[in-house]
Protein backbone atom coordinates (compact mmCIF):
# COMPACT_ATOMS: atom_id res chain seq x y z
CA UNK A 1 0.00 0.00 0.00
CA UNK A 2 3.14 2.33 0.86
CA UNK A 3 4.32 1.62 -2.92
CA UNK A 4 1.01 2.12 -4.75
CA UNK A 5 0.88 5.35 -7.22
CA UNK A 6 -3.08 5.61 -5.77
CA UNK A 7 -4.52 7.40 -3.18
CA UNK A 8 -1.05 9.07 -2.44
CA UNK A 9 -2.88 11.80 -0.30
CA UNK A 10 -3.96 9.00 1.96
CA UNK A 11 -0.69 7.43 2.52
CA UNK A 12 -0.19 8.80 6.15
CA UNK A 13 -3.29 7.43 7.15
CA UNK A 14 -2.99 4.01 5.28
CA UNK A 15 0.51 3.59 6.53
CA UNK A 16 1.71 5.86 8.86
CA UNK A 17 4.56 3.76 10.10
CA UNK A 18 5.51 2.68 6.83
CA UNK A 19 5.62 -0.98 5.26
CA UNK A 20 4.61 -3.88 7.50
CA UNK A 21 5.06 -6.75 5.38
CA UNK A 22 8.93 -7.12 5.87
CA UNK A 23 8.13 -6.72 9.48
CA UNK A 24 5.77 -9.72 10.01
CA UNK A 25 7.64 -11.99 8.14
CA UNK A 26 10.41 -12.09 9.79
CA UNK A 27 8.18 -12.36 13.40
CA UNK A 28 6.34 -15.74 11.53
CA UNK A 29 9.10 -17.11 10.27
CA UNK A 30 10.45 -19.93 12.15
CA UNK A 31 14.39 -19.76 12.38
CA UNK A 32 14.75 -23.31 12.69
CA UNK A 33 17.38 -26.18 11.12
CA UNK A 34 16.37 -27.40 8.32
CA UNK A 35 12.42 -26.34 9.28
CA UNK A 36 11.99 -29.76 10.60
CA UNK A 37 7.98 -28.35 11.60
CA UNK A 38 7.42 -28.66 7.61
CA UNK A 39 7.64 -32.04 8.19
CA UNK A 40 6.91 -33.18 11.14
CA UNK A 41 4.90 -30.62 13.10
CA UNK A 42 1.36 -32.14 12.47
CA UNK A 43 2.46 -35.26 14.64
CA UNK A 44 3.05 -32.65 17.26
CA UNK A 45 0.70 -31.43 19.47
CA UNK A 46 1.13 -26.91 19.11
CA UNK A 47 0.90 -26.74 22.79
CA UNK A 48 3.80 -28.01 23.86
CA UNK A 49 7.04 -26.01 25.37
CA UNK A 50 4.89 -22.53 25.60
CA UNK A 51 6.30 -19.15 26.53
CA UNK A 52 6.80 -19.01 30.61
CA UNK A 53 4.54 -16.65 32.08
CA UNK A 54 7.42 -15.45 34.39
CA UNK A 55 10.89 -16.16 35.21
CA UNK A 56 12.60 -18.20 32.68
CA UNK A 57 12.05 -17.85 29.46
CA UNK A 58 8.89 -15.36 30.19
CA UNK A 59 10.42 -13.02 27.59
CA UNK A 60 11.24 -13.22 23.95
CA UNK A 61 15.03 -14.55 23.67
CA UNK A 62 16.50 -15.79 20.26
CA UNK A 63 16.41 -19.54 22.08
CA UNK A 64 12.65 -20.01 22.44
CA UNK A 65 11.29 -23.03 24.35
CA UNK A 66 9.74 -24.05 20.89
CA UNK A 67 13.12 -23.25 18.88
CA UNK A 68 15.25 -24.90 21.38
CA UNK A 69 13.75 -28.30 21.09
CA UNK A 70 13.49 -28.39 17.10
CA UNK A 71 17.10 -27.78 17.61
CA UNK A 72 17.51 -30.73 20.03
CA UNK A 73 15.81 -32.91 17.50
CA UNK A 74 17.76 -32.10 14.44
CA UNK A 75 20.76 -32.78 16.99
CA UNK A 76 19.33 -35.69 17.54
CA UNK A 77 18.80 -36.61 13.65
CA UNK A 78 22.52 -36.17 13.22
CA UNK A 79 23.81 -38.15 15.95
CA UNK A 80 26.95 -36.62 15.40
CA UNK A 81 26.62 -33.19 15.25
CA UNK A 82 27.45 -31.01 18.28
CA UNK A 83 26.33 -27.96 19.80
CA UNK A 84 28.50 -25.88 18.21
CA UNK A 85 27.17 -26.60 14.81
CA UNK A 86 23.64 -26.01 16.11
CA UNK A 87 24.42 -22.36 16.65
CA UNK A 88 26.53 -22.04 13.40
CA UNK A 89 23.19 -23.57 11.28
CA UNK A 90 21.45 -20.59 13.52
CA UNK A 91 23.88 -17.72 12.24
CA UNK A 92 23.42 -18.52 8.87
CA UNK A 93 19.47 -19.09 8.74
CA UNK A 94 19.73 -16.25 10.96
CA UNK A 95 22.00 -14.12 8.35
CA UNK A 96 19.84 -15.22 5.39
CA UNK A 97 16.55 -14.39 6.69
CA UNK A 98 17.51 -10.72 8.02
CA UNK A 99 17.38 -12.01 11.55
CA UNK A 100 19.04 -10.53 14.92
CA UNK A 101 22.80 -11.57 15.27
CA UNK A 102 23.86 -14.45 17.53
CA UNK A 103 26.36 -15.19 19.78
CA UNK A 104 29.45 -17.38 18.63
CA UNK A 105 29.53 -19.42 21.79
CA UNK A 106 26.98 -22.43 22.44
CA UNK A 107 27.05 -21.47 25.97
CA UNK A 108 23.60 -19.99 25.51
CA UNK A 109 22.14 -23.10 23.44
CA UNK A 110 23.40 -24.86 26.30
CA UNK A 111 21.82 -22.97 28.94
CA UNK A 112 18.70 -23.16 26.97
CA UNK A 113 18.54 -26.84 26.71
CA UNK A 114 18.62 -26.59 30.33
CA UNK A 115 15.96 -24.13 31.37
CA UNK A 116 13.09 -26.58 29.11
CA UNK A 117 10.56 -28.51 31.15
CA UNK A 118 11.35 -32.19 31.83
CA UNK A 119 7.51 -32.81 31.73
CA UNK A 120 6.70 -31.59 28.73
CA UNK A 121 9.05 -34.42 26.99
CA UNK A 122 6.71 -37.26 27.83
CA UNK A 123 4.09 -35.55 26.59
CA UNK A 124 5.81 -35.08 23.47
CA UNK A 125 6.83 -38.86 22.82
CA UNK A 126 3.47 -39.94 24.30
CA UNK A 127 1.69 -37.75 21.48
CA UNK A 128 4.03 -39.01 18.69
CA UNK A 129 3.73 -42.41 19.56
CA UNK A 130 -0.54 -42.05 19.31
CA UNK A 131 0.04 -40.49 15.90
CA UNK A 132 2.57 -43.38 14.67
CA UNK A 133 -0.70 -45.77 16.07
CA UNK A 134 -3.42 -44.08 14.75
CA UNK A 135 -1.96 -44.41 11.57
CA UNK A 136 -0.48 -47.98 11.46
CA UNK A 137 -2.70 -50.68 10.15
CA UNK A 138 -4.17 -52.44 12.78
CA UNK A 139 -3.30 -56.20 13.64
CA UNK A 140 -5.55 -59.17 13.42
CA UNK A 141 -3.30 -61.31 15.40
CA UNK A 142 -4.85 -62.42 19.39
CA UNK A 143 -8.29 -61.33 18.32
CA UNK A 144 -7.04 -57.81 17.74
CA UNK A 145 -6.01 -56.27 20.97
CA UNK A 146 -3.66 -54.18 21.59
CA UNK A 147 -0.28 -55.90 21.82
CA UNK A 148 2.60 -53.73 23.50
CA UNK A 149 6.00 -55.11 24.10
CA UNK A 150 8.71 -54.49 27.23
CA UNK A 151 12.08 -54.72 27.00
CA UNK A 152 14.99 -53.13 29.19
CA UNK A 153 18.64 -51.86 28.58
CA UNK A 154 21.13 -49.30 29.28
CA UNK A 155 22.86 -46.18 28.17
CA UNK A 156 26.65 -44.51 28.97
CA UNK A 157 26.71 -41.32 30.25
CA UNK A 158 29.94 -39.07 30.37
CA UNK A 159 31.91 -39.24 33.49
CA UNK A 160 31.04 -36.45 35.54
CA UNK A 161 30.36 -36.36 39.19
CA UNK A 162 26.69 -35.15 38.96
CA UNK A 163 26.45 -37.96 36.89
CA UNK A 164 28.26 -40.37 38.72
CA UNK A 165 26.12 -39.42 41.77
CA UNK A 166 22.69 -40.00 40.42
CA UNK A 167 23.86 -42.97 38.17
CA UNK A 168 26.69 -44.90 39.79
CA UNK A 169 28.76 -47.12 37.49
CA UNK A 170 29.72 -50.66 37.99
CA UNK A 171 33.45 -51.15 39.43
CA UNK A 172 35.03 -52.70 36.70
CA UNK A 173 38.48 -54.08 37.85
CA UNK A 174 39.92 -54.46 33.70
CA UNK A 175 38.43 -51.18 32.53
CA UNK A 176 37.59 -47.87 33.18
CA UNK A 177 34.00 -47.51 34.71
CA UNK A 178 31.32 -44.94 33.64
CA UNK A 179 28.25 -43.78 35.06
CA UNK A 180 24.65 -45.94 33.38
CA UNK A 181 21.60 -45.27 33.34
CA UNK A 182 18.77 -48.22 33.03
CA UNK A 183 16.15 -47.65 31.29
CA UNK A 184 12.81 -49.81 30.24
CA UNK A 185 10.26 -49.08 27.24
CA UNK A 186 7.13 -49.93 26.11
CA UNK A 187 6.23 -50.04 22.20
CA UNK A 188 3.69 -50.79 19.77
CA UNK A 189 3.55 -54.03 17.77
CA UNK A 190 1.52 -52.15 14.91
CA UNK A 191 3.64 -49.17 14.86
CA UNK A 192 7.10 -49.96 16.41
CA UNK A 193 6.84 -46.70 18.53
CA UNK A 194 8.49 -46.09 21.47
CA UNK A 195 5.18 -45.44 23.70
CA UNK A 196 6.64 -44.61 27.40
CA UNK A 197 9.50 -44.50 29.19
CA UNK A 198 10.90 -45.72 32.53
CA UNK A 199 14.59 -45.06 34.02
CA UNK A 200 16.77 -45.29 37.22
CA UNK A 201 20.32 -46.50 37.97
CA UNK A 202 21.54 -49.83 37.83
CA UNK A 203 20.57 -50.50 41.35
CA UNK A 204 16.76 -50.78 40.24
CA UNK A 205 15.42 -53.26 38.39
CA UNK A 206 13.67 -53.78 35.37
CA UNK A 207 10.53 -54.91 37.05
CA UNK A 208 10.61 -52.12 39.58
CA UNK A 209 11.18 -49.45 36.28
CA UNK A 210 8.10 -51.42 34.73
CA UNK A 211 5.61 -50.73 37.82
CA UNK A 212 6.13 -47.08 37.18
CA UNK A 213 4.41 -47.73 33.59
CA UNK A 214 0.83 -49.12 34.79
CA UNK A 215 -0.54 -46.12 34.03
CA UNK A 216 0.55 -46.84 30.63
CA UNK A 217 -1.36 -49.73 29.91
CA UNK A 218 -5.30 -49.92 29.36
CA UNK A 219 -7.47 -52.48 30.29
CA UNK A 220 -7.73 -55.48 27.76
CA UNK A 221 -3.61 -55.17 26.31
CA UNK A 222 -1.57 -58.14 25.46
CA UNK A 223 1.86 -57.09 26.98
CA UNK A 224 4.75 -59.28 25.68
CA UNK A 225 8.24 -59.75 27.22
CA UNK A 226 11.06 -62.13 27.41
CA UNK A 227 12.24 -64.42 29.99
CA UNK A 228 13.53 -60.94 32.44
CA UNK A 229 9.52 -60.49 33.01
CA UNK A 230 7.87 -63.89 32.83
CA UNK A 231 7.32 -64.33 36.85
CA UNK A 232 4.43 -64.74 39.29
CA UNK A 233 4.19 -61.50 40.88
CA UNK A 234 4.12 -59.03 37.66
CA UNK A 235 1.51 -61.45 36.31
CA UNK A 236 -0.85 -61.46 38.78
CA UNK A 237 -0.62 -57.65 39.34
CA UNK A 238 -1.13 -57.05 35.53
CA UNK A 239 -4.11 -59.55 35.37
CA UNK A 240 -6.02 -58.27 39.08
CA UNK A 241 -5.20 -55.27 39.18
CA UNK A 242 -5.06 -54.02 35.45
CA UNK A 243 -6.64 -56.38 33.46
CA UNK A 244 -3.65 -57.04 31.12
CA UNK A 245 -2.67 -60.32 29.86
CA UNK A 246 0.91 -61.37 29.55
CA UNK A 247 2.75 -63.64 26.88
CA UNK A 248 6.54 -64.15 27.95
CA UNK A 249 9.14 -66.84 28.80
CA UNK A 250 9.20 -67.81 32.21
CA UNK A 251 11.66 -67.36 34.84
CA UNK A 252 11.27 -70.48 36.67
CA UNK A 253 10.98 -74.06 35.02
CA UNK A 254 7.97 -75.80 33.63
CA UNK A 255 7.03 -78.47 36.32
CA UNK A 256 4.90 -81.09 34.32
CA UNK A 257 3.41 -82.33 37.44
CA UNK A 258 2.14 -79.25 38.06
CA UNK A 259 0.03 -79.77 34.52
CA UNK A 260 -3.79 -79.13 35.05
CA UNK A 261 -5.23 -80.60 32.19
CA UNK A 262 -4.02 -80.66 28.58
CA UNK A 263 -5.65 -78.53 26.07
CA UNK A 264 -3.68 -79.90 22.64
CA UNK A 265 -0.17 -81.52 21.66
CA UNK A 266 2.28 -78.71 23.42
CA UNK A 267 -0.27 -76.99 25.04
CA UNK A 268 -0.91 -77.17 28.77
CA UNK A 269 -3.35 -75.62 31.25
CA UNK A 270 -1.06 -75.57 34.67
CA UNK A 271 -1.21 -74.00 38.19
CA UNK A 272 1.79 -71.63 39.76
CA UNK A 273 1.78 -71.32 43.67
CA UNK A 274 3.09 -67.58 44.91
CA UNK A 275 6.56 -68.32 46.04
CA UNK A 276 7.47 -68.24 49.65
CA UNK A 277 10.08 -66.00 49.13
CA UNK A 278 8.83 -61.74 48.83
CA UNK A 279 9.65 -60.21 45.54
CA UNK A 280 11.92 -57.33 46.48
CA UNK A 281 10.21 -54.90 44.50
CA UNK A 282 6.84 -54.97 45.85
CA UNK A 283 5.78 -54.13 49.34
CA UNK A 284 4.50 -56.43 51.75
CA UNK A 285 0.80 -55.09 51.38
CA UNK A 286 1.37 -55.71 47.64
CA UNK A 287 2.91 -59.06 48.17
CA UNK A 288 0.04 -60.07 50.50
CA UNK A 289 -2.69 -59.03 48.29
CA UNK A 290 -1.54 -61.42 45.99
CA UNK A 291 -3.68 -64.79 44.85
CA UNK A 292 -1.87 -67.43 46.53
CA UNK A 293 -2.14 -69.34 42.66
CA UNK A 294 -2.16 -68.59 39.60
CA UNK A 295 -4.02 -71.00 36.47
CA UNK A 296 -1.66 -69.82 33.30
CA UNK A 297 -1.16 -71.47 29.86
CA UNK A 298 1.93 -73.01 29.17
CA UNK A 299 2.77 -73.38 24.97
CA UNK A 300 5.69 -75.29 24.28
CA UNK A 301 6.86 -74.55 19.98
CA UNK A 302 9.28 -74.41 17.24
CA UNK A 303 10.34 -70.87 16.59
CA UNK A 304 12.82 -72.51 13.62
CA UNK A 305 14.37 -70.11 11.83
CA UNK A 306 17.49 -69.49 9.86
CA UNK A 307 20.25 -67.88 11.52
CA UNK A 308 17.94 -67.47 14.95
CA UNK A 309 19.80 -68.65 17.87
CA UNK A 310 16.67 -70.08 20.11
CA UNK A 311 15.58 -72.58 18.01
CA UNK A 312 12.28 -74.04 20.84
CA UNK A 313 10.41 -71.75 23.42
CA UNK A 314 8.42 -72.66 26.20
CA UNK A 315 6.07 -69.35 26.48
CA UNK A 316 3.62 -68.94 29.70
CA UNK A 317 0.70 -66.66 28.94
CA UNK A 318 -2.58 -65.99 31.31
CA UNK A 319 -4.24 -66.03 27.71
CA UNK A 320 -5.99 -69.77 28.36
CA UNK A 321 -8.45 -69.93 26.16
CA UNK A 322 -7.60 -72.16 23.30
CA UNK A 323 -10.42 -71.50 20.92
CA UNK A 324 -9.77 -67.48 21.04
CA UNK A 325 -5.97 -67.32 21.52
CA UNK A 326 -4.54 -70.33 19.36
CA UNK A 327 -1.02 -71.55 20.36
CA UNK A 328 0.27 -70.64 16.58
CA UNK A 329 -0.82 -67.02 17.39
CA UNK A 330 0.64 -66.69 20.66
CA UNK A 331 4.11 -68.13 19.24
CA UNK A 332 3.70 -65.74 16.42
CA UNK A 333 3.37 -62.61 18.82
CA UNK A 334 6.72 -63.42 20.91
CA UNK A 335 8.30 -64.45 17.57
CA UNK A 336 7.30 -60.63 16.47
CA UNK A 337 8.30 -59.63 19.70
CA UNK A 338 12.12 -60.39 18.55
CA UNK A 339 12.11 -58.33 15.46
CA UNK A 340 10.27 -55.50 16.98
CA UNK A 341 13.33 -55.57 19.33
CA UNK A 342 15.60 -53.85 16.32
CA UNK A 343 13.93 -50.41 17.48
CA UNK A 344 16.17 -50.61 20.31
CA UNK A 345 19.27 -50.88 18.05
CA UNK A 346 17.89 -48.40 15.67
CA UNK A 347 17.95 -46.31 18.57
CA UNK A 348 21.08 -47.10 20.35
CA UNK A 349 23.38 -47.63 16.75
CA UNK A 350 21.91 -45.12 13.99
CA UNK A 351 20.60 -42.62 16.85
CA UNK A 352 23.47 -42.95 18.54
CA UNK A 353 21.75 -43.17 21.81
CA UNK A 354 24.35 -45.28 23.55
CA UNK A 355 26.37 -42.93 24.73
CA UNK A 356 24.85 -39.85 25.73
CA UNK A 357 26.97 -36.94 25.62
CA UNK A 358 25.09 -34.13 28.09
CA UNK A 359 26.82 -33.59 31.62
CA UNK A 360 24.09 -33.79 34.64
CA UNK A 361 21.64 -35.86 34.54
CA UNK A 362 18.83 -34.00 34.11
CA UNK A 363 20.13 -32.92 30.71
CA UNK A 364 20.39 -36.56 30.16
CA UNK A 365 16.94 -37.37 30.42
CA UNK A 366 15.98 -34.64 28.05
CA UNK A 367 18.08 -36.16 25.41
CA UNK A 368 17.18 -39.60 25.91
CA UNK A 369 13.61 -38.66 25.50
CA UNK A 370 14.37 -36.52 22.11
CA UNK A 371 16.07 -39.70 21.10
CA UNK A 372 12.67 -41.76 21.73
CA UNK A 373 11.11 -38.48 19.80
CA UNK A 374 12.89 -38.68 16.88
CA UNK A 375 12.48 -42.39 16.43
CA UNK A 376 8.85 -42.14 17.17
CA UNK A 377 9.35 -39.57 14.09
CA UNK A 378 10.59 -41.82 11.82
CA UNK A 379 8.29 -44.27 12.41
CA UNK A 380 5.57 -41.94 11.31
CA UNK A 381 7.10 -41.31 8.10
CA UNK A 382 7.52 -45.60 7.56
CA UNK A 383 4.11 -46.08 8.39
CA UNK A 384 3.13 -43.09 5.96
CA UNK A 385 5.14 -44.62 3.46
CA UNK A 386 3.47 -47.84 3.95
CA UNK A 387 0.33 -46.79 4.10
CA UNK A 388 -0.16 -44.97 0.95
CA UNK A 389 1.84 -47.32 -1.52
CA UNK A 390 0.38 -50.47 0.26
CA UNK A 391 3.74 -52.16 1.52
CA UNK A 392 4.48 -54.25 4.71
CA UNK A 393 6.38 -51.54 7.58
CA UNK A 394 8.75 -54.29 8.24
CA UNK A 395 10.16 -53.78 4.47
CA UNK A 396 11.06 -50.39 4.93
CA UNK A 397 14.50 -49.40 6.31
CA UNK A 398 14.69 -47.12 9.49
CA UNK A 399 18.48 -45.92 8.14
CA UNK A 400 17.43 -45.13 4.62
CA UNK A 401 14.18 -43.46 5.75
CA UNK A 402 16.48 -40.99 8.56
CA UNK A 403 18.79 -40.53 5.69
CA UNK A 404 16.33 -39.48 3.55
CA UNK A 405 14.69 -37.20 5.58
CA UNK A 406 17.46 -35.31 6.72
CA UNK A 407 18.16 -34.48 2.90
CA UNK A 408 14.86 -34.28 1.62
CA UNK A 409 13.93 -31.69 4.66
CA UNK A 410 16.38 -29.62 3.57
CA UNK A 411 15.17 -28.97 0.16
CA UNK A 412 11.39 -28.61 1.57
CA UNK A 413 13.03 -25.60 3.70
CA UNK A 414 13.98 -24.11 0.54
CA UNK A 415 10.70 -24.34 -1.07
CA UNK A 416 8.67 -21.29 -1.48
CA UNK A 417 5.09 -22.70 -1.55
CA UNK A 418 3.21 -25.11 0.32
CA UNK A 419 2.30 -27.03 -3.28
CA UNK A 420 5.88 -27.58 -3.83
CA UNK A 421 6.55 -28.56 0.13
CA UNK A 422 3.79 -31.22 -0.50
CA UNK A 423 5.32 -32.36 -3.80
CA UNK A 424 8.72 -32.78 -2.08
CA UNK A 425 6.91 -34.99 0.53
CA UNK A 426 5.44 -37.21 -1.70
CA UNK A 427 8.62 -37.50 -3.38
CA UNK A 428 10.24 -38.39 -0.10
CA UNK A 429 7.38 -41.46 0.24
CA UNK A 430 8.16 -42.37 -3.06
CA UNK A 431 11.36 -42.67 -2.45
CA UNK A 432 11.27 -44.65 0.68
CA UNK A 433 8.76 -47.35 -1.07
CA UNK A 434 11.21 -47.93 -3.68
CA UNK A 435 14.04 -48.25 -1.60
CA UNK A 436 12.90 -51.27 0.44
CA UNK A 437 15.18 -54.00 2.60
CA UNK A 438 16.05 -57.20 0.60
CA UNK A 439 15.08 -60.32 1.78
CA UNK A 440 17.78 -61.98 3.34
CA UNK A 441 16.59 -65.48 4.75
CA UNK A 442 19.11 -66.90 7.25
CA UNK A 443 20.89 -64.00 7.40
CA UNK A 444 23.03 -64.16 11.14
CA UNK A 445 23.73 -61.44 13.64
CA UNK A 446 26.17 -62.70 16.26
CA UNK A 447 26.59 -60.40 19.41
CA UNK A 448 30.38 -59.98 18.74
CA UNK A 449 32.82 -57.26 18.12
CA UNK A 450 34.60 -57.65 14.24
CA UNK A 451 36.82 -55.32 14.46
CA UNK A 452 40.04 -55.79 17.11
CA UNK A 453 40.53 -53.25 19.47
CA UNK A 454 43.84 -51.32 19.82
CA UNK A 455 46.75 -51.25 22.39
CA UNK A 456 46.50 -48.42 23.22
CA UNK A 457 46.32 -47.91 27.77
CA UNK A 458 42.68 -47.65 29.25
CA UNK A 459 42.08 -44.45 30.80
CA UNK A 460 41.20 -45.48 34.35
CA UNK A 461 40.60 -42.01 35.88
CA UNK A 462 39.99 -38.25 35.14
CA UNK A 463 41.96 -37.13 32.02
CA UNK A 464 43.76 -34.22 33.67
CA UNK A 465 45.26 -36.59 36.08
CA UNK A 466 46.10 -38.89 33.33
CA UNK A 467 50.10 -39.53 33.10
CA UNK A 468 51.50 -41.76 30.25
CA UNK A 469 54.01 -44.51 30.37
CA UNK A 470 57.07 -43.64 28.63
CA UNK A 471 58.22 -45.59 25.96
CA UNK A 472 60.53 -48.60 25.45
CA UNK A 473 63.74 -45.93 23.81
CA UNK A 474 62.92 -43.54 26.84
CA UNK A 475 63.48 -46.02 29.64
CA UNK A 476 66.57 -47.30 27.64
CA UNK A 477 67.91 -43.67 27.12
CA UNK A 478 67.02 -42.94 30.91
CA UNK A 479 68.95 -45.86 32.42
CA UNK A 480 71.57 -44.86 30.24
CA UNK A 481 72.26 -41.46 31.36
CA UNK A 482 71.97 -42.77 35.09
CA UNK A 483 74.82 -45.15 34.72
CA UNK A 484 77.02 -42.43 33.09
CA UNK A 485 76.36 -40.44 35.85
CA UNK A 486 77.13 -43.00 38.52
CA UNK A 487 81.02 -42.45 39.78
CA UNK A 488 82.75 -45.67 39.77
CA UNK A 489 85.02 -46.82 42.54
Amino acid sequence: MADTPFFSALRPYLAPMGSRTDQVLQEVRSFTLCRLENCFARWMPTDLFPKAPEKSNSRDRHYTRWRTFWCMLWQSLNPNASGREVVRQLQALFQLEGGPKLSEEDGAYCRARARLPLDQFPQALAATAKSAQKSAPALSLLQGRRLQGVDGSAVTLPDTPKNRSAYPPIHCPKGPSFPMMRLVVLWSFASGAICALAQGSLAVSELSLLTLLFNQLAKGDILVGDRGFGNFALMALLQQSLGVDFVGRSMRRIDGRRRLKRLARNDWLISWKRPCNRTPWLSLEQWLGLPQQLSLRAVKGSLFRKGYRVRQVTLVTTLVDPELYPAADILEAYLRRWRLEMCLDDLKTTLGMEMLRCHSPLTCQKELYTRLIAHNLIRCTMIEAAVEHDLPLDQISFKGSLDAVRQFSQAMAQARSQKKRRQLWDCLLQTLAHDLLPERPGRREPRAVKRKKNRYPRLRGPRRRFRDHLKRHDRRRLSRARKNLTPTK
